[in-house]
């Protein structure tokens, strides 16, 4: 079988970087290292309150990363950056300004205009869309009514329950199948580690794999290289 393709998310390389907010390390030398390291694209987060990935950060991978997958949320000035740059595939998240981090997928159970809306001018800019939602088939059907062609299934609760049970992956593997099923391009990510990642690498239709915080962390002990090549064997060995 085919193995998922492998994105890196390296908003983590921008959060130490902001911690002085000085000019290293340097999120796109980091995604040159990992394009070299055999990373089949590159992502980040432009976040409201842009704790981490800045907006000159995206600007400069435009240029430089071969494959770039920018997420956000739809917010209007960042929707208005993202059809001006004009990545590979944008992935809309929900955002909240207390998380640390993602918590969960979109909210999809009722009406959204401005979701509608922002997928409308997304992809008359001749963007991708994909929406990072939960591993629940009343989420993929929505979202197949909204005329995406990706989801992006969010695996956090597997993430924290793998060591416990079998549940969390059996709802990822069905969910992944009801949306494949439906003719959805189907990717994953959150939470994902070293540890826990070649269950999810097995899935047949999950065809992409974003991961961003465990490789960012291995890097400060072995270096980017190193630690992209290390999950890049993890996830391409997955189903041979």
């Amino acid at each position: 079988m085919t193995p998922p393709r492998l994105y890196i998310n390296i908003d983590h390389v921008a959060t130490v970087r902001q911690a002085r907010r000085t000019d290293e390390p340097d999120p796109v030398e980091a995604a040159v290292l990992c394009e070299a390291a055999g990373a089949d694209g590159i992502t980040v987060h432009l976040r409201e309150d842009r704790r981490h990935i800045q907006d000159h950060d995206v600007e400069r991978l435009a240029g430089r990363a071969r494959v770039l997958n920018l997420e956000l949320a739809t917010s209007e000035d960042i929707v208005a950056f993202a059809c001006r740059l004009r990545p590979y595939q944008a992935t809309l998240v929900p955002e909240r300004r207390e998380e640390v981090t993602t918590e969960g997928g979109l909210e999809l159970a009722r009406p959204n205009p401005r979701l509608r809306e922002t997928i409308r001018r997304l992809e008359e800019a001749g963007v991708r869309v994909s929406l990072f939602i939960d591993p629940d088939p009343a989420a993929l059907d929505a979202a197949k009514d909204l005329g995406v062609p990706v989801v992006e299934l969010h695996t956090g609760r597997y993430a924290r329950s793998w060591r416990t049970g079998v549940a969390a992956l059996d709802e990822l593997r069905h969910a992944a199948r009801h949306g494949a099923d439906m003719g959805l391009f189907v990717h994953a990510g959150h939470g994902l580690t070293y540890l826990n990642v070649v269950p999810v690498a097995r899935v047949a239709e999950i065809e992409e794999l974003n991961i961003g915080h465990s490789v960012v962390s291995r890097a400060v002990m072995t270096g980017m290289r190193p630690a992209v090549e290390a999950m890049r064997h993890l996830v391409k060995d997955a189903r041979s």
